[in-house]
């Protein structure tokens, strides 16, 4: 049996949690429902774009993960790369979350979920 909440699940409380704390949540793209993976863009007052994935860490356990390029030359290239992952897995859910901290929220919703 496996312990892991269905996706849509982590995906709905993660945009109900920043919503709560005053910050904006949505979801790009909705993938495979029970198993999809979570793509996670991460932004600061709408700027300073992050990506983070739900992954195996070194250790053997799960970790939240950086993903993607470092930084991006402008709007549409975060919009690429999102829908480039999209294009080569369609089970892949992408989430936008602009908020305090948030990459803390990611990792408190999805990884602890």
């Amino acid at each position: 049996m496996n312990d892991r909440l269905p996706t849509h699940l982590l995906a709905s409380a993660l945009v109900r949690r920043v919503n709560q704390a005053g910050g904006s949540a949505m979801i790009l793209a909705k993938g495979h429902a029970e198993a999809g993976a979570i793509l996670v863009l991460t932004l600061d007052r709408g700027v300073d774009p992050r990506f983070f994935e739900r992954g195996m860490g070194q250790s053997g356990t799960v970790q939240l993960i950086a993903s993607g390029p470092d930084s991006f030359a402008d709007s549409h290239a975060v919009t690429d790369y999102w829908q480039r992952r999209r294009r080569s897995d369609p089970d892949l859910w992408v989430i936008e979350v602009d908020v305090a901290e948030a990459e803390r929220f990611v990792a408190e919703t999805i990884v602890q979920g």
